[in-house]
């Protein structure tokens, strides 16, 4: 029999799979480039050819620059995850005390008065968390309004609890106010 040639055969297949080290080599014409090596364009806008790609601590916008496959370099989806994190957990915390039935603390009329003022700061926390995460200072309190109205049907079902116009105005003069307080801590940290 006669020597097999093929796809499979001496490592034929590394030489042709896009990322392989063959520009490392100075392979032939890879399957990106009609010209090899030689070119500086691989098809991958973020790196060229021999280059490796860094693992380095810089941050990577969510908005960057895509590749010709629509991906975005590597680290974007930790980043995501850092942004977004905060904003479910706090979520779910605002959840979990709506689920509560009574928050009473028993001390008559400051009670009213230090839940609203509660209120107010755990959406000022939330419109926070989501400036942070969102590009949008107006979508981020856009956002935290709906979640307050969301929030108020959540306690018209729970017993002892009841949704109220006057939580969800409270709750949204909490959002505005944690969205401008992020968005001028950002401004004066870019200025310094």
């Amino acid at each position: 029999m006669g020597s097999a040639t093929g796809l499979l055969t001496r490592g034929s297949l590394l030489r042709r799979l896009p990322g392989s080290r063959q520009w490392l080599r100075g392979g032939g014409a890879s399957p990106l480039t009609a010209a090899g090596p030689s070119r500086t364009r691989t098809g991958f806008p973020h790196r060229a050819p021999g280059s490796r790609p860094s693992l380095s601590s810089e941050a990577v916008s969510d908005t960057g620059p895509r590749n010709d496959a629509g991906l975005r370099p590597v680290g974007v989806r930790h980043r995501s995850i850092g942004l977004w994190l905060p904003v479910v957990l706090w979520a779910a915390l605002i959840f979990g005390f709506s689920s509560v039935p009574d928050l009473g603390t028993g001390l008559g009329g400051w009670d009213l008065v230090l839940r609203k003022i509660a209120h107010a700061a755990e959406y000022a926390v939330l419109g926070a968390l989501l400036a942070r995460a969102l590009a949008s200072p107006r979508i981020a309190a856009l956002a935290g309004m709906l979640y307050a109205v969301s929030d108020e049907v959540h306690q018209a079902f729970v017993s002892g609890r009841h949704g109220s116009p006057i939580d969800v105005a409270i709750d949204a003069v909490g959002v505005v106010a944690g969205v401008v307080l992020w968005e001028r801590a950002t401004r004066a940290r870019r200025l310094a």
